[in-house]
Parts: C-alpha cells; structure tokens; sequence
C-alpha cells in the first residue's frame, strides 16, 4: 500500500512539475535539459567551436541542448563538434554523433577518435547513475565507479584547461567522490540547480583544469580500459 501511494504521489508531482511541462513546450525530450541550461548560464561551459563529448548520454536532452546551444542563428548546423555515447539507443538528434557502446571498449574509442581527428574535448558531460540496489554501499560504490569512468575519459580526452561535469548524489560516497575531483582538478565547484528537484540528493560536480592528464592510447585489442 505504501508503495502505491508513493508511486501516486510521485506521479502526481511529475505531472504538475513545471520542468516537466516547459521540456513538453520546447520539445525537450527530459526535464534533465533545464539542471545543464542553469549550470551552463552560471559556468559558462558552453561555447561556440567547442569539443563536447556527452557520456550516458541516452535519452538526449543534455545533447539537444548543447546542439541548440551551439546552433547558428539561421537554423543551419553547429558550430562545433558533439559527440554521445551510451550503450543504449537513442533517437537522432541533427548535428550530433552518437556512437552506441561501452566507452570503455577499444572498439568504441577507435570509433571516437576518427570522429576527434586528434582533437582534444573542451567539455566532458555526465549524467549518468547507477541502478540502485537499495543498498547504501553497494549503491555508494556503483556511483562512485562512474565518476572514475568518467574521471578516467577525462584524463585521456579534455584539453589542459578542459571541463568534467558529473551528476553525483549527497548519500552516495559524495565526500569520497568530491576528494577525488579535488585531486584531479584545479577548480572543483558543487552546483544544485533549481531543476534539480529538492526532495533528490542529487548534487553537480564541476572540475576545471585537469591535473593528472593520461596518455591517449587506444587498446589493439577489445578489451576494456582498467580502472
């Protein structure tokens, strides 16, 4: 019974979320489009010429938005190179190259690079998370393997002076995951966006300036990258 009325309650908030309602109108295909909008007016990360790669980045609204963002006036196409991966599908979007796969896998960098012609990334997103197991640690641990995935990619990918921005979550090894930024990253700033509803631990971790950049070289083999 307790379930029903939270999944009711949930329900009723999504409907009657004004998020939900403006992504409706602009034809954005999650809410999740308005957390990177604000974080990206206040950092100023996106900008016109830019490399971005958009990891996790199924269902897309992260990647209509730098699209949009980097499109010229005229409708016509952008002004810069984006580039998605997932293991999962998702519908195209005009400008954007999605490469479907586990971007820890030769076979995908390979494909990254030849869209990278060499290219080091200005902007690497993340919005991914894990599948939660309800247990705290086991949960902790899956989030905090993501953040090094997406640390790692970062290492090998951004330009000296390149940004991370990854979603995290207060109850999932935060402190742990906000050392290692501190670490990685000469500028660390924890971001929480109005979008980002207010019952969520949901938190953003903005690295600037990568400290400890890893040479790019990409497995002969499809093994995955070790981390």
């Amino acid at each position: 019974m307790a379930k029903k009325k939270l999944n009711k309650n949930w329900l009723h908030d999504h409907i009657n979320d004004p998020y939900v309602k403006l992504a409706q109108k602009e034809g954005y295909r999650a809410r999740a489009a308005y957390k990177l909008k604000e974080i990206d007016e206040d950092e100023k990360l996106i900008k016109p010429g830019q490399v971005i790669v958009d990891l996790g980045c199924t269902p897309g609204s992260w990647a209509q938005y730098t699209r949009r963002k980097l499109a010229g006036k005229d409708g016509g196409g952008v002004n810069g190179t984006l580039i998605g991966l997932d293991m999962l599908e998702m519908e195209p979007i005009a400008d954007f190259h999605f490469i479907q796969g586990d971007f820890r896998e030769a076979r995908v960098l390979r494909q990254l690079e030849v869209v990278l012609q060499g290219r080091k990334v200005d902007l690497v997103l993340s919005d991914m998370a894990p599948n939660l197991s309800g247990i705290a640690t086991a949960d902790a641990a899956r989030m905090e393997h993501l953040i090094d995935l997406a640390i790692e990619f970062s290492q090998l990918h951004l330009k000296p002076s390149g940004v991370l921005l990854v979603k995290c979550f207060k109850d999932m090894g935060f402190s742990q995951i906000v050392e290692k930024f501190r670490a990685e990253f000469k500028v660390v700033v924890q971001k929480k966006p109005k979008a980002s509803r207010d019952k969520s631990s949901e938190i953003f971790l903005l690295g600037r300036g990568i400290k400890n950049p890893l040479k790019n070289a990409v497995e002969e083999d499809d093994s995955a990258l070790d981390i």
